[in-house]
């Protein structure tokens, strides 16, 4: 008799915690769509204005796979203020020989967060220099940790500076790099935080830039995460006639990311074309070229990660017998 597997939050954290693993996961996943074959459709986003929420939904098919998965993210980012998380959310895996469901993964939003650090992780091994230490990480929520222990994995990471809107926030986060052993602190502007740093990450909400191009310094790799909707930006158009610009799906950028706004800005044609990250991950692109180079990686969210990551989840559940299985 078929059976669904049900797997709860605590057991994914248990299972598929943010590591070296996760972050080949996503790697491999970006590499997989390089080469094609993936079926990807586009993301389904829906704005809830009246409430500052939205939702997404992101699927992804990978030949080879025994299953795939559909995942609803919502985020709601006036919740915090109410005491709860800003995104939640779920995955339903079907079969991908008979679509049957397969499992539901009642991840309350964790598998993306992971799966979203990963891909941050991915990006700096590929676009930033090999000796980058200094971290700036604009923005202050859990994402902004993540993306942090993230960038630990792949590079000798030892100062980080946090800016967000904050104050009390950036300290807080500041206090738990420290945890980490880096050398951490609030920064008093972004500005501040940006200078001199070898790596910046954005991941907040922001619908106005945060990061001004003239800020941008040689030899520094820009990761923005935050513009997943049409009306977010997180960095000045500008940005990207100074930099490598590297995307993790052009069509996704195009309507939803930085390249967005720098299109509707006049800085880049319509119809330009950039390498994607899984080309420079497979050597069909050269990514950075040069030391003194500026690289941005425009990560907006595939649905190929969440296929990679429940994938991994579900190798993992079956192999350490955990979760609940409903016959159906």
């Amino acid at each position: 008799m078929p059976t669904v597997t049900l797997l709860s939050q605590a057991e994914l954290k248990s299972l598929v915690p943010l590591d070296a693993d996760a972050v080949t996961c996503v790697e491999e996943a970006f590499a997989t769509l390089a080469r094609g074959g993936v079926a990807m459709p586009p993301i389904l986003s829906m704005a809830i204005p009246e409430h500052n929420g939205e939702i997404d939904v992101k699927t992804a098919y990978v030949p080879g796979l025994p299953a795939f998965a559909v995942k609803m993210s919502p985020g709601f980012f006036d919740n915090p203020a109410r005491g709860l998380p800003s995104t939640s959310g779920l995955m339903v895996v079907f079969s991908s020989e008979t679509g049957e469901v397969r499992a539901m993964l009642l991840d309350n939003g964790y598998l993306t967060d992971v799966r979203t650090a990963a891909a941050g992780a991915v990006a700096a091994r590929h676009l930033a220099r090999e000796d980058a230490s200094t971290a700036a990480i604009i923005g202050t929520g859990l994402q902004a940790e993540l993306q942090l222990r993230a960038l630990t994995l792949v590079r000798p990471i030892r100062t980080a500076r946090i800016w967000g809107r904050s104050a009390e926030k950036a300290e807080r986060l500041a206090a738990a790099a420290a945890a980490l052993g880096l050398e951490a602190e609030a920064a008093p502007s972004a500005e501040a935080a940006i200078r001199g740093a070898d790596i910046v990450v954005t991941t907040t909400p922001a619908t106005e830039p945060l990061v001004a191009a003239a800020w941008l310094e040689p030899g520094q790799h820009l990761t923005a995460m935050g513009s997943d909707q049409h009306h977010k930006c997180e960095i000045e158009p500008a940005c990207l006639a100074r930099a490598t610009y590297v995307p993790d799906r052009l069509a996704q950028t195009r309507i939803l990311g930085e390249l967005r706004s720098a299109i509707a800005a006049g800085v880049v044609d319509a119809d330009a074309t950039f390498p994607e990250l899984g080309d420079v991950i497979i050597g069909r692109a050269p990514g950075r070229r040069h030391a003194g180079d500026i690289t941005i990686a425009d990560l907006t969210g595939t649905g190929v990660q969440d296929t990679a990551i429940a994938t991994l989840a579900l190798e993992r559940a079956a192999l350490h017998k955990t979760g609940t299985r409903l016959a159906t």
